[in-house]
């Protein structure tokens, strides 16, 4: 049996996949952002709902990706309110991200 390791590094081979896969990579440093921080927190899904004034299921679908639609800024700063952090936008040129990634070995 592959190791996940091993599983991604086999998958990331193909090229369908590897392009795939570095257009979700955003997505999740973002969501893993979002784990590290309600961790440090250290508070619950259903505490950072109850701060944001929704469902514990609606804070799950946002910290997994996996909801219908993207959340809206306004729900991201919600969230970041809720751990007690704010949103940092930015738009980062494309070179300027490579170089990022290519210093801290991050090849995805």
């Amino acid at each position: 049996m592959l190791s996940h390791k091993e599983l991604k590094e086999r998958a990331l081979k193909r090229a369908d996949v590897k392009s795939e896969y570095e257009q979700l990579d955003e997505e999740f440093t973002l969501l893993d952002e979002f784990l590290i921080a309600r961790a440090a927190a250290g508070i619950s899904q259903s505490e950072v709902a109850e701060r944001m004034g929704t469902t514990q299921s609606a804070v799950a679908r946002l910290e997994s990706g996996r909801g219908k639609h993207s959340p809206s800024l306004a729900t991201l700063r919600k969230y970041a309110r809720a751990l007690g952090c704010s949103l940092d936008l930015r738009l980062v040129k494309d070179s300027a991200k490579a170089k990022m990634h290519s210093r801290t070995g991050n090849s995805t």
